[in-house]
Parts: structure tokens; sequence; C-alpha cells
């Protein structure tokens, strides 16, 4: 068994489709661990703002089986593929981690984005402040003391609870 980590993401109809992929989730999964949710800014496009959080669960999938999982949810949810890597979207569920795993091929592990983007990095370092980059080997918590935060993002008080969500 081991630990998963996912971003959850979305700027259309936010609250419903953050509680749906995570009712999804819990559904398929059992017991998640769920960080604080973000409203944050679109990147890389202008848009509506976004509504961010990591959930952490323990599975016997592989990377290849969760980041199917992820998309199956994804398109459950209305999620439009197209050639824009930044756009608006209904849901967007992305495996981070996956234990210790480190891939170079896809799904890569672990995703380049936590590193990357505040809104990937922060809720990761609330839910998992003590567990260890694959790759940087250093903790969560003091990656996101040492990033250079733009801001424009803030708690949001969202309800993920089983009765909430599902």
């Amino acid at each position: 068994m081991n630990r998963a980590y996912l971003s959850i993401g979305s700027n259309i109809d936010p609250a419903a489709n953050v509680r749906a992929g995570v009712a999804a989730l819990r559904q398929r999964y059992g017991a998640l661990l769920i960080s604080p949710v973000y409203q944050t800014r679109p990147v890389g496009f202008e848009g509506d703002d976004f509504y961010n959080l990591v959930v952490g669960l323990d599975t016997d999938d592989s990377a290849e089986q969760l980041a199917a999982a992820c998309r199956e949810i994804e398109t459950e949810r209305g999620r439009q593929r197209g050639s824009q890597r930044f756009s608006a979207r209904t849901l967007d569920i992305d495996l981070l981690t996956l234990g210790n795993a480190i891939r170079d091929n896809v799904p890569l592990l672990p995703r380049d984005e936590i590193l990357k983007y505040a809104f990937v990095l922060k809720p990761l370092a609330d839910l998992a402040p003590d567990e260890r980059h694959p790759v940087e080997g250093r903790r969560y918590a003091d990656l996101w003391a040492e990033f250079e935060d733009v801001g424009g993002w803030k708690p949001i008080d969202l309800d993920l609870s089983s009765e909430a969500a599902g």
C-alpha cells in the first residue's frame, strides 16, 4: 500500500466540482486526507479563479491505474480535453506523488508542478508538512517556507465532509 497525493482544481462551478471530485475519490479509495481549499488566480490564461486543494489516499493501484481513475472522474464531471494546456476546467485531478516513486515516463512522478506552483505546494505542505519530496529529499514545509510566493490566493471554507460531498 502506498500513499498517493493528488492535486484537485476547478474554476467552473468550483465548489460543486471539487465536492464531486472528492466524493468520487472517497467512493473509490475510502478515507482521504484533505488539505485546506484555496482560491487562486488562473496561471497561463485569463479566467475565473480556481479552487485548489490536495488529497492523500492509500492505494495498491499503479501510477497508471491511479492516473486513469483521475481522468475518468474528470470526464464524469464534464472535463473537456483540448490542445490548450492552460484553460478553464470543470475538474482537474493530477497525481503528484505515489509513495517515493520516481518516474520519467507518463505519469511523471513526482509531478513537476509541486516545485513550480503555489497552488500545488501550499496545500501539499499544509497536508503533509513532514513528508519529503522524492527527488529533492526535502520536507514540503521547508520547500514552502522558501517558496517565492507571488500571492493571489486565499483560504476558502468549503465543507468536504462525506455528508457534504456525497
